[in-house]
């Protein structure tokens, strides 16, 4: 919601507008001798003008013209001259301000015209000259509430743009967590589905099968638990990641070994370089290479792997290749578009998706490429 610049409360402008427009008035009658003194509807007048500044909010339109009405009525019937255009004054700045320009400009022109009409019945030449300097101060009023509502409007909208902020700032945040529970939970447990049917498959031919998959299946729900409770811990923001725990490419071989205890047969080349990957760009690379190593083991029916990471000249090339059959026509999972979105949101130049056969690549650092060389399987499933 926007919020706009309000400026000083209502009630406030109206009582010292009301207080100096009496007090300054009694004070000018006193050294006008000529002029009618003050009676009950002067005083009425006097109050009239400040009490219509009340409907600034309410009623901006009705605002000027009681205002105008009451300081002509007052000038009109021979009472001294004193502070009693205030209330006028200030209804233009507020009609202004509140965005009715034709109105306070069409105030401001019948105040100029009442100004030389009364120039002119006097003839005296100092008339018009205190007329032209009266029309001066009457559009630089009109200004003054244009500069004002302008500054509202300013207000506003960065006001609004805040929140905008805040606001992508929080859809950023849960979708990173809901990319970080996806690639976790669905690692772990594909990793456990695969080892649980192998024991099934074979523990009676087998038995010996039996203690490699339980203790997999252990190892796998272990490490799942750890980081499940690391990202709930971030989520309620009283445990954030320890760098231990925390994915990197240091922890690649880790994703590797669990693959290999799930009976794929994988490969890790991992090349110099990667000490210097910032950690945005690490942990990008971590949860592609997991998810894709997951994907090969449910979607692609393959027996090995390679897994290629390579750091150089500001760029991250993180290859998985497998032997594998592929997914056919299966359509696109989470995991795909997990995978753009985390590889898109280190790219500062335009990146090219996520795809079978393809890599995804930006200008300058830290760009992360993800490749993946089965046509027929792209990662992400």
């Amino acid at each position: 919601m926007q919020r706009r610049f309000r400026g000083p409360p209502t009630a406030v402008i109206v009582v010292v507008v009301a207080v100096i427009q009496v007090a300054g008035s009694a004070f000018a009658s006193l050294r006008q001798p000529g002029h009618a003194p003050l009676d009950p509807l002067a005083l009425a007048l006097l109050l009239l003008g400040p009490a219509a500044l009340a409907f600034r909010r309410r009623a901006p339109l009705v605002m000027l013209p009681v205002a105008a009405g009451a300081t002509a009525a007052y000038l009109a019937l021979g009472y001294a001259w004193g502070p009693v255009v205030l209330s006028f004054a200030m209804a233009l700045i507020l009609t202004a301000a509140a965005g009715k320009r034709a109105v306070a400009w069409s105030g401001a022109a019948a105040g100029i015209l009442a100004l030389f009409l009364a120039a002119a019945r006097s003839g005296d030449e100092a008339a018009f000259v205190r007329a032209f300097a009266g029309s001066s101060w009457l559009a630089i009023l009109v200004l003054v509430g244009e500069g004002v509502r302008f500054r509202g409007e300013r207000v506003a909208e960065r006001h609004r743009q805040a929140a905008a902020a805040e606001q992508a700032a929080r859809d950023e945040y849960r979708l990173a967590l809901a990319r970080d529970i996806h690639d976790v939970v669905a690692h772990s447990l594909s990793l456990i589905n695969v080892r649980a049917s192998v024991a099934l498959h074979l523990g009676e031919k087998d038995p010996a099968q039996f203690r490699p998959a339980l203790e997999t299946i252990k190892a796998a729900s272990r490490e799942s638990l750890a980081e499940v409770r690391q990202l709930l811990g971030v989520l309620r923001e009283d445990a954030p990641l320890s760098p231990t725990s925390r994915p990197s490419l240091a922890r690649v071989p880790e994703i590797v070994e669990n693959a290999r205890r799930a009976g794929l047969d994988v490969r890790l080349l991992a090349g110099p370089g990667s000490d210097h990957v910032p950690t945005a760009a690490q942990e990008a690379a971590y949860r592609i290479v997991q998810e894709a190593l997951t994907n090969v083991g449910r979607h692609s029916g393959a027996r090995s792997a390679q897994v290629s990471i390579h750091a150089a000249k500001g760029e991250l090339l993180v290859t998985i290749d497998d032997d594998g059959a592929g997914a056919g026509t299966a359509p696109e999972g989470n995991g795909i578009t997990g995978m753009r979105e985390r590889v898109a949101a280190l790219s500062w130049g335009r990146p090219t998706p996520v795809r079978a056969g393809g890599s995804v690549r930006s200008s300058r650092w830290p760009p992360v490429q993800g490749r993946n060389r089965d046509d027929q399987d792209p990662a992400g499933r």
